[in-house]
């Protein structure tokens, strides 16, 4: 078809006895925004590794502008203009904002010496096309993950890349930063860029996107213009079968205050509580002091004011304190902070429960095993062997790991910060129910997500963080989506 810029055409891909891609046919055009979407496992990852160059088909053929193309690295379909935005920001956190924009790719001035200048200024500049306050001379440790998946962006920006693909890009951004972010994206398509937005987001699709292709099984099933597909289509083309009640309705009574949070925050002034059963939403933008809070509570950053949980207050800075008073933490970044890539399914899906799955200091394999096949069954992990890395799992399973071992701790306070960040439709079905349940079972729950539908769906209550104040505490009733963002962005009612 003319127009077409980039193409994947019967692309096969297997990784061992995995077949990952099994004839996968996938057609970007010049000025258009186009999604990707399935399930985790689908074959999402495997298609952008071949797109960007990380994976060689086995089959099939890659064709930029019309002709073969074989790319022998990413740095490769860089150079061919082809730029992949990851899910998981990437880069070297004792470097400057700059140095990681032009890693492998800096100015150069007369003779071969580096033009830091240059890179400089059009590293700020990028960052003012993207409405983003960083500095371009600060290094990235520290900065949040929503910052760091700017970064991305920008070195996409300074590559001039004309086929730019987006996996996941607003995973971890608050609703402000997607507009901002669709902004640019919808300006790089008016330019002539072809853009391929890969999301779970159905809600984000819509909005950007004017055709959507979806795979399942490593399978193309069908490639479609939005506007010819709804939302019941498109769900059931994904997962193969029709999916329940995307927030499962909960009705049950609520039981007392298992948390008491009192003078947190940098002004001193976030105090709340959640009851046992009860579910309470903390939105705000990105900054705003969501992770912060749950962090603090958890032990893991220096605090002033009180902690109690079940009448007992928590000393702060004790993260085992707070583990041994049934407080568990679904931490933001899974990668990072929520697993250990290089140990095993089972190890990590047990690290929880040391106690019992090494009662004598000897690890016992059989109850490894055991636990973390539950909890992979419960959660519909998908993987080939519990004895592999959870790195070599796809993002949203990773994410159910994280879940499992917390839920595998039975405990009194579940902190969930992001906790279907990077999970496909119908596995976000089973962590809300599986939410859903912890709270029947009388587990007081402080939800924290980005997705302020997810919140308004699962939340009895809704408190708003705007620039580290408690500033909004809205019940069910009054906690619409206008109420939330006036309250988060300080807008006049």
């Amino acid at each position: 078809m003319s127009g077409e810029t980039f193409q994947l055409r019967d692309v096969h891909k297997s990784f061992g006895p995995v077949r990952a891609l099994r004839g996968v046919s996938l057609a970007l055009r010049a000025g258009e925004v186009h999604a990707l979407v399935g399930e985790n496992g689908a074959g999402k990852s495997t298609a952008v590794g071949v797109v960007g160059g990380e994976h060689r088909p086995d089959r099939g053929e890659v064709l930029l502008g019309g002709r073969p193309v074989r790319f022998a690295s990413p740095r490769d379909a860089r150079r061919h203009g082809v730029a992949v935005i990851h899910q998981e920001p990437s880069g070297f956190p004792d470097l400057s904002v700059t140095e990681n924009v032009f890693m492998g790719r800096f100015p150069l001035r007369r003779g071969g010496r580096v033009d830091r200048r240059a890179a400089r200024r059009r590293t700020a500049e990028v960052l003012d096309r993207l409405g983003v306050p960083i500095d371009p001379d600060r290094p990235t440790r520290g900065l949040s993950v929503a910052d760091r998946q700017v970064i991305e962006v920008a070195k996409a920006l300074v590559s001039d890349a004309r086929v730019i693909v987006m996996d996941e890009p607003t995973a971890a951004l608050s609703e402000v930063e997607v507009r901002r972010l669709f902004r640019v994206a919808r300006d790089l398509a008016a330019g002539g860029a072809a853009l391929l937005f890969v999301s779970h987001r159905l809600d984000e699709v819509y909005e950007l996107c004017a055709r959507a292709t979806v795979l399942r099984d490593g399978e193309h099933v069908t490639t479609a213009p939005l506007a010819e597909l709804d939302r019941d289509a498109l769900v059931r083309a994904m997962v193969g079968r029709p999916v329940d009640r995307l927030y499962p309705r909960r009705a049950h009574e609520l039981g007392e205050e298992a948390l008491v949070v009192s003078g947190l925050g940098p002004h001193g002034d976030i105090s709340f509580s959640v009851r046992r059963g009860e579910v309470v939403g903390l939105a705000g933008l990105v900054g705003s002091g969501r992770s912060g809070v749950a962090r603090a509570v958890f032990g893991l950053e220096p605090r002033a004011g009180r902690v109690v949980v079940g009448g007992r207050e928590l000393p702060p800075g004790d993260p085992r304190a707070a583990i041994r008073h049934g407080v568990a933490l679904v931490p933001e970044d899974r990668r990072d902070q929520g697993l250990v890539p290089a140990l095993s399914i089972e190890r990590n899906a047990s690290l929880t429960r040391l106690r019992q799955v090494s009662p004598l200091g000897l690890t016992r394999r059989s109850r490894e095993r055991s636990l973390a096949g539950e909890w992979a069954a419960r959660l519909g992990v998908k993987h080939r062997r519990l004895t592999d890395p959870v790195a070599t799992l796809s993002g949203g399973n990773q994410q159910k790991v994280v879940l499992g071992k917390w839920l595998a701790t039975g405990p009194s306070v579940l902190l969930v910060d992001e906790p279907t960040r990077g999970v496909d439709v119908g596995a976000k079905v089973e962590v809300h129910r599986l939410l859903a349940e912890e709270a029947a079972r009388g587990t007081a729950v402080l939800l924290i997500s980005s997705e302020l539908p997810e919140v308004l769906g699962m939340a009895d209550r809704v408190l708003v963080l705007r620039e580290g104040r408690l500033v909004a505490e809205l019940p069910r009733g009054r906690a619409t989506e206008e109420a939330v963002v006036r309250a988060a962005t300080g807008g006049a009612g």
